[in-house]
């Protein structure tokens, strides 16, 4: 490895380090509001759940007493006092020697001890021919069967997806204070980047890095935002980054961050050693650098200066920015890049690679008899986007290999969800016209 360079681990170990000093933001949200975030606390039920009795089916709610010995060929036939529906609020007391008739999720009448399934009976509903003798508390779901009022239910730290929403709203909770995911600015530099849409002349780029990271940080689940991509005067740079982190968690740039004449993310940042830039021993995505900038209100804003090739920013995104982000939003880490599970997958091709750095190889994943196949993307040039979103995963090839031989099994980061990839042996035409 060149002596220069620092190991892509290393960079990302230190990038985390220098973000553990900035504090977590914690809010109190609605608590419909809560998806996706992190419990800041812990959540203790407000009531009972079920709040009363109730039914587990359709059917009659009997005292067993009344019915014992009932069976097909000797049923007990009960009058039908009541119909309680799902719903009904006011107390409904059982009768020695009658039936109600409930509805799944109705309230158990007071006095009434099982309730038979209306698939045992004749579905009466003056009177009603019962074929079954009932289990003690047969279909009767108790009161505080699930959730006891005062218990516990949810940790500090449980991150809120579905299920765990579910039980939020259930246990009686209108808000509930979370982990705030960070607010993400992102910044683009460069002369000659144009906005979005416009269509580039002579010595002229659309800023697809802007657009791209947002997208991505919104697919992760974070709120960001595209500033207006900056020019190369550093004392304009200067003032948009002071305006920048006064509205931001987080602030991402693209592009500056070498060793050219107009690097003006590196010349104005190094000033003061605000932030620390640095050669990563990784390809693509050389070029890289991080710090922690004083924002006027006494808030700590993490920066990560990405470099500008539209790849490499994106690589670097995934390796570096993204655990950062989880970590200030409490989430679990992932080793995935999109939130998957690594997997291992063998190479069906072979290709040279650069010694003393880790390759981010873009590639294509398809399945075969249980086991990952990947072939390279396309191009792997820094600024090919088609090879990047035609890619599947990232293949990391580590620094001390030379040459990667068909066979060899490398460690792959998902860029999709592995249920959407193909599994048969044969690539798919798609990818055949990606190769």
């Amino acid at each position: 490895m060149t002596s220069d360079l620092v190991p892509l681990e290393q960079h990302r170990a230190d990038v985390l380090a220098a973000c553990a000093q900035v504090p977590r933001r914690v809010i109190t949200v609605p608590v419909l509001e809560a998806h996706g975030a992190v419990l800041a606390e812990d959540v203790v039920s407000a009531v009972d759940v079920p709040v009363c009795a109730n039914s587990a089916m359709d059917g009659y709610a009997v005292r067993r007493a009344d019915v014992l010995g009932a069976s097909a060929e000797r049923p007990v036939t009960l009058p039908v006092a009541d119909d309680v529906p799902a719903g009904r609020t006011d107390r409904v007391t059982l009768a020695p020697g009658t039936a109600v008739r409930l509805m799944t999720g109705a309230p158990v009448p007071e006095g009434a001890d099982a309730v038979i399934p209306v698939e045992v009976t004749d579905r009466g509903t003056d009177q009603v021919r019962l074929h079954q003798e009932p289990r003690p508390h047969a279909h009767v779901r108790p009161a505080g069967d699930d959730v006891r009022r005062g218990e516990t239910v949810l940790a500090a730290g449980t991150r809120v997806d579905a299920r765990v929403l579910a039980l939020l709203v259930s246990v009686g909770r209108p808000q509930v204070a979370v982990v705030a995911p960070p607010r993400v600015t992102v910044l683009t530099t460069g002369d000659e980047l144009l906005e979005p849409g416009a269509l580039a002349a002579h010595g002229q780029v659309v800023d697809s890095n802007g657009p791209m990271l947002v997208a991505a940080l919104r697919e992760h689940g974070f709120p960001a935002l595209r500033a207006r991509a900056a020019g190369d005067d550093e004392a304009a740079f200067e003032r948009t980054l002071t305006e920048l982190v006064e509205g931001c968690d987080v602030l991402v740039t693209t592009g500056g961050v070498s060793a050219g004449a107009y690097d003006v993310v590196k010349a104005v940042l190094s000033r003061g050693g605000r932030a620390t830039f640095r050669g990563v021993a990784m390809q693509p995505g050389k070029p890289q650098g991080f710090g922690v900038l004083d924002a006027a209100d006494g808030r700590r804003v993490p920066v990560l200066t990405l470099p500008g090739n539209p790849v490499s920013a994106m690589v670097s995104y995934l390796v570096f920015v993204l655990p950062v982000l989880r970590r200030l939003a409490a989430h679990p880490a992932g080793p995935g890049a999109a939130d998957g599970d690594e997997v291992l997958a063998v190479a069906d091709e072979g290709w040279r690679t650069s010694a003393g750095r880790t390759q981010l190889a873009r590639v294509t994943l398809h399945q075969d008899a249980g086991e990952w196949h990947l072939r390279l993307a396309g191009g792997q040039g820094s600024h090919m986007l088609g090879a990047l979103a035609a890619a599947d995963a990232l293949a990391v090839v580590p620094a001390t290999t030379e040459e990667v031989r068909p066979g060899t099994r490398l460690t792959c980061l998902p860029l999709r969800p592995l249920a959407t990839l193909p599994t048969s042996s044969r690539p798919t035409p798609t990818q055949e016209s990606r190769r």
